[in-house]
């Protein structure tokens, strides 16, 4: 896609003002900010598809777009779709086989790894993490909250915070001896 006005890109002061501006916009006005932020022909949309998507290109120019990573993998799923028309996603990433999760539980260290079969601990081979989680704590865990895999909602903010000390983007790494470790403390 072209470079869009340097003017825009500059900083993000001015987006909440351009943003509020878009719904006192006419018809053939949002057409002509389309022209300018797309630069190609606006497409046959209702006003509140393309107010959403000026408000959406104003502020990938002011605070920039999608990584490259979610464009291929958007790409991926939209070939996909195109080819059967279904997308198969999966629930949740998979952790890599030799990753090793560690997890301190009442002053004891728990690890873990992620095997093909499932995941082996102390000897014996497990379907899954929950049922490790409950093995070591004789509750109900979730197996992946247990692990620090799993996110939670920061309920004072609202968003969304990991658990433990993984990057969710990166489950398992490349490295067999890459850990994850999450602590009670």
């Amino acid at each position: 896609m072209a470079s869009p006005p340097t003017r825009d890109r500059a900083s993000g002061g001015g987006v909440a003002d351009r943003l509020a501006g878009l719904g006192n916009l006419d018809l053939s006005a949002m057409r002509q900010e389309w022209r300018r932020l797309y630069r190609a022909e606006p497409p046959r949309l209702s006003r509140d598809l393309m107010t959403r998507a000026l408000a959406y290109r104003i502020q990938e120019i002011a605070f920039g777009g999608l990584s490259k990573a979610t464009l291929r993998r958007l790409a991926s799923l939209a070939a996909e779709f195109e080819s059967d028309g279904r997308i198969a996603t999966q629930s949740q990433p998979r952790i890599k086989p030799g990753a090793r999760l560690v997890r301190e539980w009442h002053g004891r260290t728990h690890s873990v790894i992620a095997t093909e079969e499932g995941f082996q601990f102390e000897g014996k081979v497990y379907r899954s993490l929950t049922s490790i989680a409950r093995e070591i704590t004789g509750a109900g865990w979730s197996g992946p909250r247990f692990f620090g895999l799993a996110r939670t909602v920061n309920a004072s903010e609202g968003t969304d915070a990991p658990l433990g000390k993984v990057n969710i983007h990166d489950w398992g790494g490349g490295d067999p001896s890459q850990c994850v470790v999450a602590s009670d403390a």
